[in-house]
């Protein structure tokens, strides 16, 4: 996918809470707002494959949540329970009404403390793809960041080079310089060891997040990859069992699903967002 699959999106900054946030907006006259949470180590690019599919049926607004992507951010703002805290300043203070939350990866755990501690504020969820269970249950690098002995040991990687692997996948450095120059240079120059902050209070936050979820009445997708040697299936079916309004849907893929099956994810949100959620409402 070339450089002129993306140009559909457009990217500003705008400040939230003193902290200079990234975003992108349709800008779609639509009584219905999407609001789209980026993963990590990716950057709001990671959903070019999807955005025409959304903004054709709502208004989409993507942002780097604070830490992540090309957005500044704050410690106590990188993990779980701050960033659902941010997000529900964020959507008052611009005006996105009562969005549907899209938050895959990282988005997950700060959509479901969201929707916890704020539910007046958001629609439905979408999320999938982050490692939320507890126990936690993580693969590969991301097992190794969350049980560092410390953050040098992060801040010792390489970042670039790292990173530059881990994302080659979703978007290959030939086919989109680009994309994939945005996501490496958002975790470049010691953002990446700040950024894995976030899933380093795992083992704090995803114990009060397990008493959380059984009291979470918003309707709920969850959509994952079910190769994800990163964030195991398992996490999904965690999910599923202890929020009381939710469904599943395991798409054919790894960890980046919403690029490796973008297709079939765009579909799902566009169809959920649209009345889909209605179906686990009740």
């Amino acid at each position: 996918m070339g450089a002129g699959a993306v140009s559909t999106i457009s990217t500003y900054f705008r400040v939230c809470d003193g902290v200079r946030v990234r975003f992108a907006d349709n800008k779609a006259d639509s009584d219905i707002t999407m609001l789209l949470l980026a993963p990590w180590p990716e950057s709001l690019w990671a959903f070019r494959r999807i955005w025409s599919r959304v903004a054709a049926v709502v208004r989409v607004v993507a942002i780097d949540m604070p830490g992540f992507g090309h957005s500044d951010g704050r410690p106590e703002l990188i993990a779980p329970d701050g960033s659902g805290a941010f997000l529900a300043r964020l959507i008052d203070e611009w005006g996105l009404g009562v969005p549907h939350v899209v938050g895959p990866d990282v988005g997950t755990a700060a959509a479901l403390f969201l929707a916890a501690k704020a539910p007046e504020r958001v629609t439905s969820l979408t999320i999938g793809g982050g490692a939320v269970r507890f126990p936690i249950d993580a693969g590969g690098a991301l097992k190794e960041i969350i049980e560092a002995p410390s953050l040098d040991d992060v801040r010792a990687l390489d970042a670039r080079t790292n990173i530059g692997f881990a994302v080659e996948l979703p978007a290959p450095s030939v086919s989109e310089p680009e994309v994939h120059e945005d996501y490496v240079s958002a975790y470049d120059l010691g953002r990446f060891a700040e950024s894995a902050r976030f899933v380093r209070t795992y083992p704090e936050q995803n114990p009060v997040l397990h008493d959380l979820l059984p009291s979470i009445t918003t309707p709920t997708q969850i959509v994952a990859g079910r190769h994800d040697n990163l964030v195991p299936w398992s996490n999904s079916e965690y999910l599923d069992d202890l929020l009381p309004h939710s469904e599943i849907h395991p798409l054919d893929g790894g960890h980046f699903a919403w690029e490796e099956a973008a297709e079939e994810y765009g579909r799902l949100v566009a169809d959920w967002v649209s009345g889909g959620y209605r179906r686990v409402a009740d």
